[in-house]
């Protein structure tokens, strides 16, 4: 359908896609690939669904963006969850509640073959989520759309950033998250969401910088592996931004600063435990803190003016709760996110 036309004012249909628009995969000028997987999250699980309840209450949000007006336009779909990859999920998570039990109690895997198999799985899978994650927006980045990934955990999208690294030479990541993700082999998975800056630093020299804002959760081995980048990571502590503020500076101050550490070209990966607890209460792994929606939504913005282009995004972690809650503000930041990508990439 052609959307130029389409009236912006009327309610979002169930039978259509994302934000209720009658947008195919073909027509769309942003792909979003949906990856329902939550294999190696350590703490509350649901993430794996947050895909069809974001759509849902997409549904729900209105079109109208001050800043980046009937971007919409252009087409944005959301491509449908692959039953597959959650049946997959769904069975490889329940072997790692299990191996997540037995080694926190001090037990050794090696005395329990059972374990031993588990965990052999576990890495195997990731390997596999990995590779289908690559050849997913590969095709994708392929055809010429623009591509974002809608996970699952945080651990989701190692495989696009590899595929946006087969396109550019050289970008950096900006890093919304309460926690640095810079651990290795958490728990003994190769691939876990808690590893998976770890692991793009590692295996992907394309990624320049990686800078991080809003972490307020970390360990003395992230801290050391931070020290020792060379300035290849660029960390905003919550506690240094807040004192910031409290001592009367101001968020256009910061976000100057968090912007002159980035290179020209930008990928965002949005875990949403970097926002208060408030806004997203059944995240995986919530920390007290964080920031506001505004607040990013602002530096996303300044970014774009400050000349640097955008070239895709991820956003993560999105829990399932009792009620709609934590969907609704997923679904408001997903759009926003399509707008800025799609803005940043009009030429």
């Amino acid at each position: 359908m052609d959307l130029s036309h389409y009236d912006a004012n009327c309610l979002g249909n169930p039978q259509f896609n994302l934000f209720g628009l009658p947008t195919t995969e073909e027509e769309a000028r942003l792909v979003i690939v949906p990856v329902p997987w939550e294999v190696t999250v350590s703490y509350s699980a649901g993430t794996a669904r947050a895909a069809d309840n974001i759509l849902k209450a997409s549904r729900q949000v209105d079109l109208f963006d001050a800043d980046y007006h009937d971007l919409w336009r252009k087409g944005f779909y959301l491509r449908e969850v692959d039953k597959k990859i959650l049946l997959k999920s769904d069975y490889l998570r329940k072997e790692a509640e299990l191996y997540i039990d037995y080694i926190s109690s001090g037990e050794k895997i090696e005395k329990n073959n059972f374990m031993c198999r588990s965990l052999k799985e576990i890495n195997e899978g990731s390997l596999f989520l990995n590779h289908w994650v690559h050849t997913q927006t590969s095709e994708l980045i392929q055809k010429g759309k623009l591509v974002a990934l809608l996970g699952g955990d945080h651990s989701t999208p190692f495989g696009f950033i590899k595929a946006l690294s087969e396109k550019y030479e050289s970008f950096g990541i900006l890093q919304i998250d309460a926690h640095c993700d810079l651990r290795k082999s958490f728990e003994n998975f190769r691939y876990s969401h808690a590893s998976v800056m770890y692991n793009i630093l590692e295996e992907i020299p394309q990624v320049e910088r990686l800078t991080q804002i809003g972490i307020r959760d970390f360990c003395d081995e992230e801290a050391d592996y931070i020290k020792n980048s060379n300035n290849r990571i660029i960390p905003f502590f919550d506690k240094d931004i807040r004192e910031a503020l409290f001592e009367g500076g101001t968020w256009q101050q910061q976000a100057a600063k968090i912007i002159d550490t980035l290179p020209q070209l930008v990928h965002i990966s949005f875990d949403v435990d970097g926002l208060d607890p408030k806004l997203c209460p059944n995240t995986g792994t919530p920390v007290p803190g964080g920031f506001e929606v505004e607040q990013l939504f602002y530096l996303f913005r300044k970014i774009i003016e400050s000349g640097r282009k955008i070239i895709a995004f991820d956003l993560n972690e999105v829990g399932v709760g009792d009620t709609d809650w934590d969907a609704n503000v997923g679904a408001r930041i997903l759009f926003r996110l399509c707008n800025l990508l799609t803005h940043s990439n009009q030429n």
